[in-house]
């Protein structure tokens, strides 16, 4: 994961390093006062050849579903199978702070999920829902390879909405391996429904103060101790069984986000002990 705090300007080398260490995925981010997930995702798909880039991820109420239908398409015409889509409820207090909150955050997340997938797959849309109103919407340039579109959720009705619409789900950094068969059995999906786990990568001694912020800012979210959020940390092996731990728990994809200074080293110290 390209980390929020990270200046704009070094994705591109970013990118392009990973691009090279053979990893599968970079996961970009869409926070309220950081940076636009969409343009994000554009500019490192431009720059690299094979990695899929992944939408980590946008707020439905930020984003009508006929104009995100628009960006996914022309991203996935231009780099084929080479996309995926996070779509989330948003965080409600800053939905409240661009006055973008939803009656309904359930109804608005799967009449997105449902409205985008459909405009994706070509068809021409009308709906008329709690949250979603679109009247003989379609694509003019439809992807001949729809883009995955995964729901970025962690309670319980959410993770349903997920297994019953997307075709996978993003849990949040934090969450124990313990956890995920839970998770699984919430979702309630047949084969195929990918579940990406974010962590945490902290490959050293020390911790730095940046990720010390990153672990109670996190603890507040998921309500534990900030010495319960899980992570890959310590040496390189120990980092690596945590990775382990989690894709042996269920996680079909872990993606990692590295913090500090200098955030390639730790996951250059990672691949190599996996």
């Amino acid at each position: 994961m390209f980390d929020r705090d990270l200046a704009p300007e070094l994705l591109v080398p970013f990118a392009r390093e990973l691009d090279g260490l053979g990893v599968a995925d970079l996961w970009v981010v869409e926070d309220l006062g950081w940076t636009g997930a969409v343009s994000s995702a554009a500019t490192a798909l431009a720059v690299t050849e094979r990695i899929r880039v992944g939408i980590g991820i946008t707020p439905a109420p930020l984003r009508n579903p006929a104009l995100l239908a628009m960006e996914l398409a022309n991203l996935a015409r231009l780099h084929p199978g080479r996309l995926a889509a996070g779509i989330g409820h948003g965080v409600q207090d800053w939905m409240r702070r661009v006055g973008a909150a939803a009656p309904s955050p359930m109804a608005l997340l799967e009449e997105t999920i449902t409205s985008v997938g459909a405009l994706l797959r070509g068809e021409t849309v009308t709906l008329h829902g709690r949250a979603v109103h679109l009247d003989g919407v379609s694509l003019v340039h439809p992807p001949a390879e729809p883009p995955p579109l995964l729901a970025g959720v962690v309670k319980p009705r959410s993770l349903a909405l997920s297994g019953r619409v997307a075709q996978g789900t993003i849990i949040p950094e934090g969450l124990e391996p313990a956890r995920i068969p839970g998770i699984l059995q919430q979702i309630g999906a047949s084969d195929g429904h990918e579940l990406v786990a974010f962590t945490f990568l902290c490959v050293g001694d020390d911790t730095p103060e940046v990720m010390r912020v990153a672990l109670e800012e996190q603890a507040t979210f998921l309500g534990v101790a900030p010495e319960d959020v899980f992570m890959a940390a310590g040496s390189p092996k120990e980092a690596a069984e945590r990775v382990r731990a989690l894709w042996e728990a269920g996680a079909t994809t872990v993606a990692v986000r590295p913090m500090g200074d200098d955030p390639l080293s730790h996951v250059r110290e990672l691949l190599s002990a996996l």
